[in-house]
């Protein structure tokens, strides 16, 4: 329970920092790749689709899974409270709801990476349908 104590924060936080590096890096990527690419390059709609929608599965998974991480922070740190709770026998309202706000944080970090994964998700498949579109109007 004291390497949970110890280490609890650094594993989530660095675990919901990473996702976050990753979406905003692979979102990104994609842009620049939507910005740069040449439409009559492609003889083949299902060419065109697996180029464009590359990652586009990880900044999604990113965006469903952060709040997961986060409540298990969640969870884990309301454990810790109560075990120390148990431990020590004093029931201080104060410490209870300290150990509670506390633990709430994670979640809150995974709700702050997810909701922009999710935005970027949603933005970068609108823009895939528009190149997408495109593709087929110049093929007519």
């Amino acid at each position: 329970m004291e390497f949970l104590k110890a280490y609890l924060d650094l594993m989530v936080f660095g675990t919901l920092g990473i996702m976050s590096f990753l979406s905003v890096w692979l979102a990104v990527e994609r842009m620049q790749y939507y910005h740069s690419v040449k439409l009559p390059d492609y003889d083949h709609a299902d060419e065109l689709n697996v180029l464009l929608t590359r990652n586009l599965t990880v900044i999604y998974s990113i965006g469903a899974n952060a709040p997961y991480v986060g409540l298990l922070g969640t969870v884990l740190g309301i454990l810790i409270t109560f075990y120390d709770l148990g431990q020590g026998g004093d029931i201080d309202p104060a410490t209870i709801m300290l150990g509670l706000a506390l633990a709430l944080k994670a979640t809150a970090g995974g709700l702050f990476v997810a909701i922009p994964a999710i935005l970027a998700y949603n933005g970068l498949l609108r823009k895939v349908d528009v190149l997408t579109a495109m593709w087929r109007k110049q093929q007519s």
